[in-house]
């Protein structure tokens, strides 16, 4: 049977612009089996699980349960002081912070718009050991997340003891799936050496791009636009660049949903980045055991580079051969 994927891999299905989007990561430890809507089917108090999910819900802040690498299903009891994490992936502003509430009844006095914003509100600690790894391994959501996630999060916790195991953060596809905090880089079809080299280059100032899905700080069509970036001007430094909102554009042509994105370095240049939704693609299954469907795939159809004094004028000029119009 063809997983999903091998469905994947077989259609060399590009993995920039496909990270779960989140400004904010609020993650609660609840070790033991989790089901595929981990919040309300682990030893979590389901009440708790669904009011944090109620909370967040488009906030811009998102919500997951973390568990330490090993074995789960005998785990006993609930977590009596969990571990919980919250970390802000904006570049230049990220942080990242760590407690263990007495009662996770507390999370839901955080006002998750201000912390998608970047306000901890005072919120536990600041964690500054190491960056934290989270690997997606819930089998009961995706198959592939467990059969590939949890032998890569148990080698990973042998050498970086900042690994955890995540319930679900999307792109079972590209499993091994992972992401790294507090910058919010996610990575696809990872493996160990990959993972320590991704480390190894934050812990000198520099993003690894290889196998990266994008930022979850943004939208799909700017992560494909900082990646965009990326390639062209060779900037490594995870905190350079900063997408601005995209201008929704027509094309006279199929694919007919395109954006404008602009995209600014601290440094003053800036660029316009053309993005287009490509559906061309054969069908294939988002995750294991779905109906075949296409799969949108963020397509760079341009880059321009604009003059520091052009670059907030983006909404008023011809976005490089497409029709502005509003977003819908």
């Amino acid at each position: 049977m063809t997983t999903c994927t091998t469905a994947s891999q077989e259609l060399t299905e590009p993995l920039a612009a496909t990270a779960a989007t989140a400004r904010t990561w609020l993650l609660v430890e609840q070790p033991g089996p989790w089901g595929s809507d981990a919040l309300v089917q682990s030893r979590l108090d389901p009440s708790v699980g669904r009011a944090l999910a109620g909370s967040t819900e488009r906030t811009g802040t998102r919500v997951a349960l973390v568990r330490r690498p090993g074995r789960h299903a005998d785990t006993p009891g609930r977590a009596t002081r969990p571990t919980v994490f919250v970390a802000h992936t904006a570049p230049g502003a990220g942080w990242l912070r760590v407690a263990r509430p007495g009662s996770l009844r507390e999370l839901l006095e955080l006002d998750m718009v201000a912390l998608a914003d970047g306000d901890h509100q005072g919120f536990g600690l600041p964690y500054e050991a190491e960056p934290l790894v989270l690997v997606c391994t819930n089998g009961k959501r995706d198959r592939c997340c467990a059969v590939l996630g949890r032998p890569l999060a148990t080698e990973l916790a042998a050498s970086h003891p900042a690994v955890w195991e995540v319930t679900h953060i999307g792109g079972h596809r590209f499993s091994p799936t992972l992401f790294v905090l507090p910058h919010g880089y996610a990575y696809g079809r990872a493996d160990a050496p990959m993972v320590k080299n991704v480390l190894h280059a934050l812990a000198e100032g520099r993003v690894v791009t290889d196998n990266c899905r994008g930022r979850s700080t943004w939208e799909r069509p700017g992560q494909a636009a900082e990646l965009a970036v990326r390639e062209l001007t060779g900037e490594c430094d995870p905190d350079a660049l900063v997408v601005g909102d995209a201008l929704a554009v027509s094309h006279a042509e199929p694919p007919e949903e395109g954006w404008a994105v602009p995209v600014r370095h601290r440094d003053g240049r800036a660029w316009r980045v053309n993005v287009v939704s490509d559906l061309t693609a054969p069908a294939s299954p988002a995750s294991c055991g779905a109906a075949l469907g296409r799969q949108p795939r963020m397509a760079v159809t341009a880059v321009t580079a604009l003059d520091a004094a052009d670059g907030g004028g983006l909404a008023e000029r011809d976005a490089g051969g497409f029709t502005p119009r509003p977003p819908r």
